[in-house]
C-alpha cells in the first residue's frame, strides 16, 4: 500500500486542519475530553453546533453515498479526515455518532426507500438524535437472549418490555429497537429490528449514574409502546442479520472513533511536566519504553483503521476483522490510563478543581470511562471469540 498523499490530497488536509482546528478553538474553547460528559446540557449545546458546522462543511458524513446526503468520499480523504479529527480528540460524527456511523449505514445498506427518504436526511443534521435499544438486564453479551417483546395488533407492533445502557436515551428522538416477535423460535430468530419514536406514549426513560459521575448511559421502560408496521426494517422475525449489520459497523467503528493515538500523545506530553523515581518521567527508560510501546500500538490501530475503510467504501458491510479495531484500541486506551495511574500516583485520584489535581483532574476521569469501553459494542471476550471463530477459523471448545 502505499502512504505517500497526492498534492491534492495533502491540500484537502489542510484545509481540512484548519477547518477543524479553527472549530475547535471557536466552539469548545480550552475544553477537553470532548468525547464524553452529553449529560451535560451546556456541552450537548455545543456538541449540537459543532455537529452543524461538520454538516455545512460537508465533513459529518463523509463515507455515506451522495446519494443519501453524504460525502461519497474515497477512501484516502476517509482516513485523512478521520486521522485529522482524532488528532484533535475531536468526535468524528458530532452529535448524532450512533446514528452516522452504525444506523444510517444500516438503512442505507437494509432499509427500504421509505425509511432511507423519512430519516437519513434528518439524523445529518441532527434534528433526530438517535439510541440504540439492544442490552437488557439479562441479555448483555448474550444480546439474543433479549426478552423485549413486541406483538402484531393490526398496523402496529406493540412493544413491552426494559432495556438497559441505552446511550444516549435521554437525548434521543428516535431509536433502533430490537424485540423478540416469535418467543418460541431459537433465540437467534424471532427477532424484529424496529425504529421507534421516543416520545411513544409508554416510554420511559431513567438515567443511570456511572462512577465517572457522569448519567450518559439510561435504563428504558416499553408499556404498550405502540410502533407503526411501516417501521420495520428488513423482515418479520429476521432482525438478528439486521441487527448484526449495526453491530459490524458499530465495531469498525470502535476501533475508528476512539482517540487512543490522541491518548498517547497526552500521556507523552504528561510524561514531560511530572517526576518519576526522581527524574522527569519522560527521561526514565522505563517510562520512556512503555511510551514507545503504546505509540507503536496505535500506529498499528490506524492501519487497522484503514483496512475496515476498504470495506465500507467498497459499500460491503464490514467482516468480523472489524473486531481487531475493536478489541485493541479500546484495551490499548485501557493500559494507556492504567499506566498514567502509575506516573501520577496519588495525585490521579484527584477531581477536577481539587487541590493538587494534575491537567484539571483529567486523567481520573479517562480512567474511570476506559474499562466500560472494553465492554460496551461487545467485550473484549467476545471481540476474541469473533476473532478466533470468524477470522482464524479455531474450532470451539
Amino acid at each position: 500500500m502505499d502512504f505517500n498523499y497526492t498534492p491534492q490530497q495533502e491540500e484537502f488536509r489542510h484545509s481540512l486542519r484548519s477547518f477543524l482546528t479553527s472549530t475547535k478553538a471557536e466552539v469548545f474553547g480550552a475544553s477537553d475530553d470532548l468525547n464524553a460528559g452529553t449529560d451535560s446540557d451546556v456541552r450537548w449545546e455545543r456538541l449540537l453546533e459543532y455537529h452543524r458546522r461538520l454538516h455545512r462543511a460537508g465533513y459529518v458524513a463523509m463515507h455515506w453515498p451522495k446519494e443519501w446526503g453524504g460525502g461519497g468520499s474515497e477512501l484516502v480523504e476517509q482516513a485523512i479526515y478521520q486521522d485529522e479529527a482524532l488528532r484533535l480528540g475531536l468526535p468524528l460524527y458530532g452529535a448524532n455518532t450512533l446514528a452516522i456511523d452504525r444506523i444510517g449505514p444500516t438503512l442505507i445498506f437494509l432499509g427500504n426507500d421509505e425509511q432511507r427518504k423519512r430519516y437519513l436526511p434528518k439524523m445529518l443534521t441532527a434534528e433526530e438524535i438517535w439510541c440504540q435499544g439492544y442490552s437488557e438486564p439479562n441479555a448483555g453479551s448474550d444480546l439474543a437472549g433479549l426478552q423485549t417483546r413486541a406483538e402484531i395488533d393490526g398496523d402496529y407492533f406493540v412493544v413491552n418490555g426494559q432495556k438497559i445502557w441505552t446511550s444516549m436515551a435521554q437525548r434521543a428522538h428516535m431509536q433502533v429497537l430490537l424485540v423478540r416477535t416469535d418467543p418460541k423460535a431459537p433465540k437467534h430468530m424471532g427477532i424484529s429490528y424496529l425504529l421507534v419514536d421516543m416520545k411513544s406514549p409508554g416510554i420511559t426513560v431513567r438515567p443511570l449514574r456511572q462512577i465517572t459521575g457522569g448519567a450518559e448511559f439510561n435504563e428504558v421502560f416499553y408499556d404498550n409502546v405502540r410502533v407503526p408496521l411501516r417501521n420495520l426494517v428488513g423482515e418479520v422475525n429476521k432482525g438478528w442479520q439486521v441487527s448484526i449489520a449495526t453491530l459490524m459497523y458499530e465495531r469498525a467503528s470502535g476501533g475508528t472513533r476512539h482517540p487512543v493515538q490522541k491518548a498517547v500523545e497526552d500521556l507523552l506530553q504528561l510524561s514531560k511536566h511530572v517526576e518519576f523515581e526522581g527524574v522527569t518521567a519522560s527521561k526514565h527508560p522505563y517510562v520512556r519504553q512503555k511510551l514507545a510501546q503504546f505509540a507503536i500500538e496505535a500506529d498499528c490501530i490506524r492501519l487497522i483503521r484503514y483496512r475496515g475503510l476498504t470495506n465500507q467504501i467498497k459499500k460491503r458491510i464490514p467482516g468480523p476483522e472489524t473486531s481487531y479495531g475493536k478489541l485493541h484500541a479500546t484495551e490499548l486506551n485501557l493500559r494507556v490510563q492504567m499506566f498514567a495511574d502509575e506516573l501520577l500516583g496519588p495525585f490521579h485520584q484527584l477531581r477536577s478543581n481539587s487541590l493538587g489535581a494534575v491537567e484539571g483532574g483529567r486523567w481520573l476521569g479517562r480512567f474511570l470511562t476506559a474499562r466500560g469501553m472494553t465492554i460496551a459494542a461487545g467485550s473484549s471476550e467476545i471481540q476474541h471469540n469473533i476473532i478466533g471463530e470468524r477470522v482464524l477459523k479455531l474450532p470451539k471448545g
